[in-house]
């Protein structure tokens, strides 16, 4: 059967890709509006910061720098912030003398329940229109999609 001008089979696999990207930009931008606006006294960067190390409490700065996708010494930057107004402590890694591991302090509590709200308010709109299951499916086919993509960058003898 032939595929009409316009209605190639790999189609959806471009749109998907595109929406992914677009999805990310959007989603981003949209939360460093919020926070900008928020007037909690961080930049979006450092807001982004405090949410990823309250997700990954105890690990080192490079593991953190990698997971938001910025280089270490732009992490560096936010952590000294985050440090001097007393929101995180970095400890000497017991594996690795050179590495700090980041860990928050009781005084970020509060900060980062407004931050959540500002990031529960972006996804609120952002799923909009969607009822629970369709959210739920949404958030499983992303969980599933992201283990794929880290897979592909796991080395074959670590995967077994």
């Amino acid at each position: 059967m032939k595929s009409a001008p316009g209605n190639r089979p790999d189609r959806d696999v471009d749109i998907l890709g595109f929406l992914l990207v677009d999805a990310a930009r959007l989603l981003r931008a949209a939360f460093e509006r919020r926070i900008a606006q928020a007037g909690l006294g961080l930049t979006p960067g450092e807001a982004r910061a405090l949410m990823n190390i309250a997700t990954l409490d105890g690990s080192r700065q490079l593991d953190i720098a990698a997971r938001m996708g910025v280089e270490p010494m732009t992490l560096c930057g936010y952590l000294d912030k985050l440090q001097a107004i007393g929101l995180i402590d970095r400890q000497q890694c017991d594996a690795d003398r050179r590495a700090k591991r980041i860990r928050l302090t009781p005084a970020s509590a509060e900060l980062l329940t407004a931050i959540r709200r500002e990031f529960q308010e972006v996804i609120a709109c952002a799923t909009e229109g969607m009822d629970a299951e369709m959210a739920h499916q949404l958030c499983d086919a992303l969980t599933m999609f992201n283990n794929n993509l880290q897979a592909l960058d796991t080395p074959p003898a670590l995967q077994a």
